[in-house]
């Protein structure tokens, strides 16, 4: 079943709030925005989007940020039961890693899921591993998933009471690349390409080496 017209109402005013907290956070950086040759519009980062998370990945393993974004990563947030949107988004993401490492650049896939009851840590290691050798799914109790996404500013909605295990989960389908040292720098549309993904992240890794 396709994703509902209010969901997408409900994501497009939450990507303008998100750019309007990242936009705020540039205007507070007395250092300058050293990625504004890298970005596809006026959105940044700076720390406002993004932080302290405890779940559990595709092997079974507690896991922190620290231990899931040590490098560039590429966070998409979603569910392994999704019928179109997120296969389609997390393989355009996966074929944007792959140009990446063909330009030297290594940059991890990460894969959250906004369906913990349905999304074991076994069915997303199957699920992961068919998308990106690298992607690495995490999962945890609802409860856990939704102090994620409230630092992510992303949202979802899990469907109250379903009838069957055959829901749809309406959520947000943004991408968010993740530097080591700065965080959240910037995000990417369902619209944008594996080569513009690509290009930008390549812009962005090499202005955090500068």
């Amino acid at each position: 079943m396709p994703v509902s017209t209010t969901t997408y109402a409900i994501a497009a005013a939450s990507v303008a709030a998100i750019g309007l907290v990242a936009i705020y956070a540039i205007s507070m950086n007395d250092t300058g925005d050293r990625f504004a040759p890298c970005r596809g519009g006026a959105v940044g980062g700076g720390g406002s989007i993004g932080g302290p998370f405890t779940l559990t990945d595709e092997n079974g393993k507690r896991v922190t940020e620290k231990d899931v974004l040590t490098g560039p990563s590429l966070v998409y947030f979603g569910y392994t039961f999704c019928p179109d949107i997120c296969p389609t988004d997390t393989a355009r993401n996966a074929e944007a890693v792959d140009a990446l490492e063909e330009m030297g650049h290594e940059v991890t896939p990460v894969f959250i899921s906004v369906d913990p009851s349905r999304d074991t840590p076994g069915i997303l290691k199957e699920w992961t591993d068919y998308i990106h050798p690298r992607m690495i799914g995490l999962t945890g109790t609802p409860e856990e998933i939704a102090a994620v996404a409230r630092e992510y500013r992303t949202y979802y909605m899990v469907p109250e009471n379903p009838a069957d295990d055959l829901y749809t989960v309406d959520h947000m389908t943004q991408t968010y690349l993740m530097l080591p040292q700065y965080g959240f720098v910037d995000f990417f549309t369902r619209e944008a390409t594996p080569e513009e993904i690509a290009e930008r992240t390549a812009c962005f890794i090499d202005a955090a080496r500068k």
